[in-house]
């Protein structure tokens, strides 16, 4: 645990010391769980966001994007459930004066749990080699049997006593598992209660005459109440989908573990309308889609999971998460919730309109299922950024810091580094940017030897370093550096293009999925 607790403390101080990502307002002390992307951060960002807009939109000939509006008619929130169940369970330390998430105390708990069966899971197949069956050994061993029904017992009964809202028994199972203040150690609770999730805003020219708004808790619902516009205005023909990008709002009882809870965020939805009956089918597709999604980013199988919601939200009846392994252990990355036909129903109930599909067909209209995918920029970011940030030890004893971004997402694709601040060096390294910024996002780096720019330009997660020197202004070749291998080879100005594009180009890398 320390040895994590470690690794995510370099995370953030890396972030800061590269400008990646800044305390918000820092002059005045920042604002709690509120961040700003910086210079390297913005572009990271957006690269994570254009990698998977390209995939989800332009790659697919039945689903287009939007961009709703953050301020939404407040009936909207009443519709979608919000204003009524938009809650989460809190809970106090008496003695430390900390509030937690009581429902985050508990998976926490069971996570540990489950830690000490993928241990001895781990240990066997360590012991046996090959030869090892899991699935025999989990199912027989009596320690891991033991400790994996444990783990469902406990998130069973979680999760039956949020469904019927017995708040008393979530603080029972607290005490029953004797979960103390992370903080303290104290075992000292209050009660568990409810605790509305919405930032509530008012918009009018004056206090008598404003109305009361909410800033949006989730981007999906201005999808919701678009549908009947994009599907007419589109001529979208069931399956479809639609995505979008954008700022969402909540005020998180726990905004803790940097960027990955705070109450200001950017998700990435997808919900895709299809016919009742056939959701479980698009439901699984999509499971699968995403994770091949995931996965083609090179950031290992092994660091991901699916876990199935054993509470399942109002409005949907199957709900998975894609969980990612960050340093302080796995935790959701990405939802898939078949939202069933609940939020086009209510809408349709609240608004007064109708919000079906017309199928020629059949010549009969019907209110679409929904899927839904629903991933955290914010998230994707710091599960990128986390497992990116390696030390290795070099075979001259030195260690080196090298943020192992995958190449298309990296902030900078090139650095071009003149050899020296002299004899036309510069001025060749600046025509060379010329002719590639046009394709690609590159710095140029003259301070300090070649050997540190080097080390800077691997910790800002540059794929490539491109070095200027004498041998240049005599055969127009350059010395281009891998970030990963720290190979170095020669190759001609006119072939720099093509080289770079080959390693970052989104063509090439979402072929992988």
């Amino acid at each position: 645990m320390a040895k994590q607790e470690d690794i995510f403390k370099n995370v953030i101080s890396h972030a800061k010391e590269y400008g990646f990502i800044f305390p918000s307002s820092e002059i005045y002390d920042g604002l709690s769980a509120v961040y700003d992307y910086a210079q390297n951060g913005v572009e990271l960002k957006k690269n994570i966001r254009e990698y998977w807009w390209k995939s989800m939109v332009q790659m697919h000939d039945n689903i287009v994007g939007i961009d709703a509006s953050i301020f939404m008619h407040p009936t909207t929130w009443k519709a979608s459930g919000h204003i009524d169940a938009f809650s989460d369970p809190l809970i106090d330390n008496k003695d430390s004066k900390k509030r937690y998430r009581a429902d985050v105390l508990i998976e926490d708990y069971a996570e540990k749990i489950n830690i000490k069966a993928q241990k001895e899971i781990e240990k066997a197949k360590n012991r046996f080699g090959d030869a090892f069956n899991e699935e025999e050994f989990v199912t027989t061993n009596e320690r891991v049997k033991g400790y994996l029904e444990q783990k469902n017992q406990i998130l069973q009964r979680l999760a039956r006593s949020l469904e019927n809202d017995d708040l008393a028994d979530v603080k029972s199972l607290i005490e029953e598992l004797g979960i103390a203040c992370p903080d303290s150690g104290s075992k000292n609770w209050t009660e568990v209660r409810q605790f509305n999730l919405m930032f509530a805003t008012k918009i009018g020219a004056s206090a008598d005459t404003a109305m009361d708004l909410y800033l949006r808790p989730e981007t999906a619902q201005g999808i919701f109440v678009n549908f009947l516009n994009v599907q007419k205005t589109g001529r979208m023909k069931i399956p479809f989908g639609i995505a979008q990008t954008g700022k969402a709002f909540r005020n998180e009882i726990v905004a803790r573990q940097f960027i990955f809870r705070m109450r200001e965020f950017e998700q990435m939805e997808m919900q895709f309308f299809v016919k009742p009956g056939e959701e479980m089918k698009y439901y699984e597709f999509w499971k699968e889609t995403r994770l091949k999604w995931h996965l083609s980013l090179g950031l290992g199988k092994e660091n991901y999971r699916f876990h199935d919601h054993e509470k399942l939200a109002h409005y949907a009846n199957a709900a998975a998460d894609i969980e990612f392994d960050f340093p302080f252990g796995f935790k959701e990355l990405e939802g898939i919730h078949s939202r069933t036909d609940f939020d086009l129903k209510a809408h349709e109930e609240y608004s007064g309109k109708k919000l079906q599909f017309f199928d020629n067909e059949t010549n009969s209209s019907y209110v679409p299922y929904v899927v839904e995918t629903s991933v955290g920029l914010d998230r994707m970011f710091l599960a990128v950024f986390s497992k990116a940030l390696q030390e290795e030890t070099l075979e001259d004893g030195s260690v080196r810091t090298v943020l192992r971004l995958p190449s298309v997402l990296a902030p900078t694709k090139a650095a071009i580094l003149p050899l020296i601040k002299k004899d036309g060096l510069p001025e060749v390294a600046k025509e060379i940017i010329e002719e590639l910024k046009w394709d690609f996002n590159v710095s140029y780096d003259e301070k300090d030897a070649v050997g540190r720019r080097y080390r800077r330009q691997d910790a800002l997660g540059t794929p490539f370093c491109i070095t200027i020197d004498h041998q240049t202004l005599e055969d127009k070749t350059v010395t281009i550096r891998h970030r990963d291998s720290m190979q170095q080879d020669r190759v001609a100005i006119t072939e720099l293009r093509e080289i770079i594009n080959n390693e970052v180009s989104m063509r090439n890398w979402l072929m992988k999925m």
